[in-house]
């Protein structure tokens, strides 16, 4: 399996994962044979608010967008989509959550990667889906499980 990993920095934050890392996630997370490529991007507050006004009509940043490549092309094309992650959103999340910040980027790039993958968290049934997946990936990669109360007790995601 080769996945094609384009990284953007638009926001400079010390506490972002490395390029390894990311590749790292991803590729455990994608748990493809074939070939793969997607793009994420890391930016800061005021382009995250942008980005999740102009999609999703959501005032303020989020923590992170997801963009499945959806073209119309006449044979398939092996892009996954694209990834916009916003840093400080992520840091003060682990904060507020007294998680690690690096379990955190890698549960918010699973995450990403997930909705890039097709799955979803509109109901609870789904949600239950997504988020048992999320777990198990994450506990192979040796972090704790992402969430600790059940779907119907918590807040619903800011994530798209």
């Amino acid at each position: 399996m080769t996945i094609s990993i384009h990284i953007q920095r638009a926001c400079t934050s010390e506490e972002s994962p490395d390029d390894e890392s990311i590749h790292h996630w991803v590729t455990t997370a994608v748990r493809a044979e074939d070939n793969l490529e997607l793009s994420i991007r890391i930016v800061d507050e005021q382009e995250s608010a942008q980005l999740n006004h102009r999609y999703r009509e959501k005032t303020g940043p989020t923590n992170v967008l997801s963009f499945p490549f959806d073209a119309v092309v006449s044979e398939p094309l092996p892009i996954l989509g694209d990834l916009v992650i916003c840093a400080p959103v992520v840091a003060r999340e682990a904060t507020q959550q007294h998680k690690s910040i690096n379990a955190h980027w890698a549960h918010m790039i699973i995450h990403g990667v997930l909705h890039l993958l097709g799955y979803d968290h509109s109901d609870e049934k789904d949600s239950e889906i997504m988020e048992s997946l999320e777990t198990e990936i994450l506990l192979s990669l040796d972090f704790p499980a992402p969430y600790l109360e059940p779907p119907s007790d918590r807040q619903p995601s800011e994530c798209h």
